[in-house]
């Protein structure tokens, strides 16, 4: 499957919104989103009408690019999402909250939701007790995730709980401590902090 192996800080400039894909770089001056707040490439500052695919193409990218995640997976939640109960656009984005790099990243046990997925490769957690190294695996409510016991020990860690800066929002409960937490509710959409239309990737995957 492609991945993009290329400088991130690009890809919030062609969205022009920070995604805060770079950890605690994104929180400084030093973001380059701050310092240029345009299109990467020689044509950035040109002004171009967008048309309504155009608006709905970016919106669609701004979520793959939040989330990091591939066309086909986009695809697959999207479907998920149709056939289920409720407004498909917000079931699309319940969907990637959930998702365990996403949780992970959330309880505050990663910098950003590219260490998320690398850490839960590398099989640093547990989902109810069971190893779990598949980032895109789609948690319910009542789930526990746990760092491994092996894995509290290493320096990663500890200094994790030392400096623990929780993203955690209110369908989380997390215990920094213990480098656990648990899903105690299915997310809403005012707890999605994403500056996002999903109307408009409904639209576009809807023609």
């Amino acid at each position: 499957m492609a991945r993009y192996t290329g400088p991130v800080c690009r890809l919030c400039r062609r969205e022009g919104q920070k995604l805060y894909l770079k950890g605690d770089k994104c929180y400084t001056d030093k973001c380059p989103v701050s310092k240029r707040n345009f299109p990467p490439g020689q044509h950035g500052q040109s002004r171009k009408k967008v048309t309504e695919y155009g608006l709905q193409l970016r919106e669609k990218q701004k979520v793959r690019r939040f989330y990091g995640i591939q066309e086909s997976q986009m695809r697959k939640y999207f479907v998920m999402a149709d056939r289920m109960q409720g407004i498909t656009g917000e079931n699309l984005l319940k969907i990637l909250e959930l998702r365990l790099d996403n949780i992970v990243y959330r309880l505050g046990f990663a910098s950003s939701r590219a260490e998320a997925r690398q850490l839960v490769t590398h099989g640093h957690f547990t989902v109810n007790g069971n190893k779990v190294s598949i980032p895109s695996s789609v948690l319910k409510v009542g789930d526990v995730v746990e760092v491994k016991n092996r894995s509290k020990n290493s320096p990663k860690f500890k200094e994790l709980v030392e400096n623990h800066r929780g993203n955690a929002v209110r369908w989380l409960d997390v215990s920094p401590e213990e480098l656990k937490g648990r899903i105690v509710a299915e997310p809403a959409r005012e707890d999605i902090d994403i500056p996002i239309e999903e109307h408009l990737i409904v639209e576009l995957y809807s023609k």
